[in-house]
């Protein structure tokens, strides 16, 4: 009698974090400590943020970044977690590189930021350069240790902030994206939005529409800050569809 087929057991995807305006890696250090023990992950700074501050900014080396971080872990192609500007610079990079993406999770970037809607975004990358940049990271500081534990967000206030690279990274994502860029997109794709993230929600519906492989998740009572609103339940999303692509 034939032996019966055995079934291997699924090898981890590799996953790679990209981080938001502004701050840094250390952004993820609640996801990465919770799953590196299953899956081998990194999170990158990108061009100008960071330990690449002095670096500027473009989406040509922002997705450079993040696929120097796909090739460090050296397991083929990763998942791609981007949350807002990481999102957009996620979904770029998906959009340039699919052999190295086996999904992506677009957290606080399903907003088009094309027309009317980036009218105020423009009008606050041209105020930052205005206000002096210690001023700006003393408020951060205030707002996440008030809002977050310290084990949420200390490691994002050590990093410091990158508000010098704000208008130039913005200058160019806005007008830039809307549904249509889902289009091309061959990898699964998972739309993990804040349920009170009314902002950048405001297309996840049409997002999802645009790409067959794509869904939403929503993380009840979050804000746009979803991961550290609710690590738990963030990391546990990015956990299930990780493990879904293995």
């Amino acid at each position: 009698m034939a032996a019966p087929d055995v079934v291997p057991d699924a090898v981890p995807v590799p996953i790679v974090f990209v981080h938001g305006t502004r701050f840094s890696a250390g952004q993820w250090s609640t996801q990465l400590a919770a799953l590196r023990d299953e899956f081998p992950v990194v999170a990158v700074d990108l061009p100008g943020h960071g330990k690449r501050s002095a670096q500027p900014w473009s989406l040509d080396s922002a997705s450079e970044v993040i696929a120097s971080a796909v090739d460090s872990l050296g397991h083929g192609p990763a998942l791609v977690v981007g949350h807002s500007l990481g999102g957009y610079a996620s979904l770029e990079f998906a959009r340039r590189r699919p052999e190295l993406v086996s999904g992506l999770v677009l957290a606080g970037a399903s907003a088009s930021t094309r027309g009317p809607w980036a009218v105020p975004y423009r009008w606050v990358a041209g105020l930052v350069p205005r206000i002096p940049e210690h001023r700006l990271a003393r408020w951060n500081d205030r707002l996440l240790r008030r809002l977050y534990p310290p084990e949420v967000v200390e490691a994002t206030i050590r990093a410091g902030y990158a508000f010098h690279t704000l208008p130039a990274a913005w200058g160019e994502v806005l007008g830039r994206f809307d549904a249509d860029a889902m289009r091309c997109l061959k990898a699964p794709v998972l739309i993990l939005n804040g349920e009170k993230d009314t902002v950048f929600r405001t297309g996840e519906a049409d997002f999802a529409r645009a790409h067959p492989g794509a869904r939403v998740e929503l993380i009840p009572r979050a804000g746009h800050l979803s991961n550290f609103d609710d690590p738990d339940a963030f990391t546990d999303a990015v956990r299930r569809f990780a493990r879904q692509l293995a």
